[in-house]
């Protein structure tokens, strides 16, 4: 089978110890890079000397297949340079070959930035986004702010030390200076911090330079108020798309504020009528 494992993202003592013991038998490796993972290896004490195949962006579409065919004979460790594979990281077009090949795939979880951040960020955790990466083209990343400005939940972000204050300035500026976010810089590290408040400030604090691996967690949008006529075409275009009714009077209620229960009641007169 396909065995996905989470990897320590900046506290070796976060291995767990069915990461070691995976290791410790582990024939195949699949690597987003190999040199990490025999730094890896080394810093656990782990003797064993799998097999370690390169697996990355760049190469993940050529490589899949093979592997697909490789787990139908031996279990397939796969692991990126930290976190969770697949998550902003190789491992996702493997596993999809998998699943399509009808080979397992299974995890070993372990731990992950986007939850950790989330959980430390002082923003509601129930509903959540995670959006990457953001464009690193200015407008390009305008222009998914943009689309992103009214979503009602928490959304997670990473970004590197060098486009840190332009990325927060651009919320700032699309999302309002007011907006409640959470930098979250070198988690479970020596040197880990995490600096909250409104969009504007955490801008103007990044701008004397930033270190480190980091993440932006952002309050999500206040529920806009809206007219119940438009509510409802926005209803009705959700289950045209193939929504279910509930599901979709329960999404657009989230975006709204409007009743949920209402907007279910309206849709239903409106195709009886």
């Amino acid at each position: 089978m396909i065995i996905l494992a989470a990897t320590p993202i900046g506290n070796l003592g976060d291995a767990s110890a069915r990461l070691v013991s995976a290791l410790e038998s582990a024939t195949t490796i699949a690597a987003e890079d190999t040199r990490t993972t025999q730094r890896l290896l080394q810093a656990l004490g782990i003797a064993n000397r799998p097999r370690l195949i390169a697996l990355h962006d760049h190469n993940e579409r050529q490589r899949a297949d093979d592997l697909v065919e490789r787990a139908r004979a031996e279990d397939i460790l796969v692991l990126s340079d930290a976190g969770m594979p697949t998550v902003s990281d190789p491992g996702y077009g493997l596993v999809a070959a998998a699943a399509s090949a009808g080979v397992d795939v299974t995890v070993l979880p372990g731990p992950s930035a986007v939850l950790a951040a989330l959980a430390v960020s002082g923003l509601p955790t129930d509903r959540f986004a995670f959006e990457g990466f953001p464009p690193r083209k200015p407008g390009d990343r305008r222009r998914l702010f943009e689309q992103l400005a009214g979503e009602t939940r928490t959304l997670v972000f990473f970004e590197a030390p060098s486009r840190i204050a332009d990325v927060l300035s651009a919320m700032a500026d699309v999302f309002g200076s007011d907006r409640r976010a959470a930098v979250c810089r070198e988690l479970t590290k020596l040197h880990e911090q995490i600096v909250r408040g409104p969009l504007g400030e955490l801008a103007t604090w990044a701008a004397a330079g930033v270190r480190g691996e980091i993440v932006v967690v952002v309050e999500g949008a206040s529920p806009r108020a809206s007219d119940p006529a438009t509510a409802l075409l926005q209803v009705q275009a959700l289950v045209a798309d193939g929504m279910r009714l509930k599901d979709a009077a329960a999404e657009v209620s989230a975006a709204t504020g409007l009743s949920s229960r209402e907007l279910y009641q309206a849709a239903l007169a409106a195709r009886q009528g």
